[in-house]
């Protein structure tokens, strides 16, 4: 059945604005489902060129993958595993049953290459996905450049960012085996405002502790965490031990994300009835974002472009695993041969300026131990305006793909960030969030060397949320008050004392 529909459209962006859908009809094509919600089958708005598109021909581009991809299934040097905090002995399931599920505890150790992706998590995907990947033709035409630069956005879902692509299917899982509540941490709030959001769907209580910084500066993100039903703490607060023992410190305390870690998980570890949700930096959590590179894939290849650089933001590093790690897949096939970049705060750098070993994830030394780029457990940035890339150390399995070589990482201050983000923003039309304006700013710094160079190169960069709810830290800028902060030396190498000694072969 061939069914075409003709619209005002630039054929070369795949998935934005314009829309069409016909109800009740559904079907998969390899490793993708497309499904006829509104909004499955999207061409973007851009160059006011007429073109007629084919339903059949368009699947492949815009269908919503089915499977999560899996790379540790193609490293032939598997990761390290995580350690119990207090054995220094490889982590059993049972060791991690306090605080997740069954089923992710299972995600979380496979070598599986792909993993199912269950009906209720697509039905709820399919609110938002596929999101669009679009040519940023304005910004090219601004900064002059031969490069082609291209963004995959994933500030359409409900949370305005990436992350409900992993708080629904763990709040799922949750849901599943009969969990009634959960406790999360988080820095700038898309992660806490997307498991509320998850939360809300699937009847589940939720408990979050923000960092106090981010808290204070992102009152907006407080109040969509608190519409959708969850109960927000700033952190460190008076509810914990760990909370009370750092306010004892430091009552003034910024907090940290290591340290909102700990609130969360000693509440979930003394109640039987509560699990523990994670943002980032775990196996299953960068599993779930793979969708991102997944779709991106496909959309890249109906245009028949094929990235020469992937730039993303890390902090923990969920949404970079997202988008890159299926490339990776691409890249260790001989298929591709892309460089592949990791930008982070030079005021938070762990992939650039940390030290690859084993490390608590959090402050209290609660969780196992992870092997990772690490500035220290107990290591507290300064209040950058970035709030999600606040974290001492990097994903395990990125940190354990940078070691092998398979990407690169550099460090950018957040003035030059947010110059970037204000170009992005007045030729573009989209205000990006503070963690992605570092994927911007490296974008333009790659875009200016091809104008140098005079290389056509195709640059494919993650941005991964809006910053709606982020406008102060753009009123800093613009108001001329932003600082670049930068890591204190002296204070890393305190952190760094206090980092486990172990030693395995």
């Amino acid at each position: 059945m061939a069914i075409q529909a003709t619209f005002i459209a630039d054929p070369v962006l795949i998935s934005s604005p314009s829309r069409i859908s016909i109800r009740g009809w559904e079907q998969r094509i390899g490793s993708f489902v497309l499904k006829t919600r509104p909004g499955h089958l999207r061409l973007s708005n851009g160059g006011g060129v007429r073109a007629r598109a084919s339903l059949n021909a368009d699947l492949k581009a815009v269908g919503i993958p089915h499977q999560w991809y899996n790379v540790v299934a193609d490293l032939s040097v598997k990761p390290p595993p995580p350690l119990h905090p207090k054995t220094f002995e490889p982590v059993k399931p049972e060791d991690l049953s306090p605080l997740f599920p069954d089923e992710l505890i299972k995600q979380e150790a496979s070598t599986d290459k792909f993993i199912d992706i269950p009906e209720e998590v697509l039905d709820i995907y399919s609110l938002w996905r596929p999101t669009p990947l679009i040519r940023a033709k304005r910004l090219e035409k601004l900064l002059d450049t031969p490069a082609r630069i291209y963004y995959k956005y994933e500030g359409g879902s409900p949370a305005g960012s990436h992350k409900p692509n992993t708080a629904v299917p763990q709040v799922f899982y949750n849901a599943q085996q009969g969990i009634k509540n959960v406790v999360t941490e988080t820095g700038a709030g898309q992660w806490g405002s997307s498991l509320a959001f998850a939360c809300s769907l699937f009847g589940l209580d939720c408990e979050v502790w923000q960092v106090r910084a981010s808290y204070d500066q992102k009152p907006y993100r407080r109040l969509m965490m608190e519409t959708w039903g969850a109960k927000v703490h700033p952190s460190p607060s008076s509810i914990t031990e760990t909370g009370r023992r750092i306010l004892q410190m430091d009552p003034s305390s910024p907090g940290s994300l290591g340290i909102a870690i700990s609130e969360a998980v000693e509440v979930a570890a003394k109640n039987a009835d509560t699990k523990y949700c994670l943002g980032s930096v775990l196996n299953h959590v960068l599993l779930h974002q793979t969708v991102i590179g997944e779709e991106c894939i496909k959309q890249m290849e109906a245009i028949g472009e094929t990235p020469d650089v992937i730039i993303g933001c890390t902090g923990g590093g969920s949404n970079f695993a997202g988008l890159s790690f299926p490339f990776i897949r691409e890249k260790l096939d001989g298929k591709i041969n892309p460089v592949i970049k990791a930008v982070e705060p030079a005021a938070c750098p762990s992939l650039t300026k940390g030290v690859y070993a084993y490390d608590y994830g959090d402050t209290a030394g609660m969780t196992p131990l992870m092997k990772m780029h690490t500035l220290g457990h107990d290591f507290i940035p300064d209040p950058i305006h970035a709030g999600g890339l606040r974290y001492h150390g990097m994903a395990p399995l990125i940190s354990h793909v940078y070691e092998l070589g398979f990407m690169e990482a550099m460090a950018i201050p957040q003035i030059e960030c947010f110059r970037g983000a204000i170009q992005f923003a007045r030729s573009e039309g989209l205000i990006p969030a503070p963690e992605p304006t570092h994927a911007i700013a490296a974008t333009i710094r790659e875009a200016l060397h091809c104008k140098e160079t005079g290389e056509a190169k195709v640059i494919l960069m993650a941005m991964c949320g809006h910053g709606h709810f982020d406008l102060k830290s753009y009123e800093k800028y613009l108001q001329g008050k932003m600082v670049d902060l930068s890591f204190d030396e002296e204070k890393i190498r305190a952190s760094m004392d206090k980092v486990p000694q172990v030693t395995r072969n």
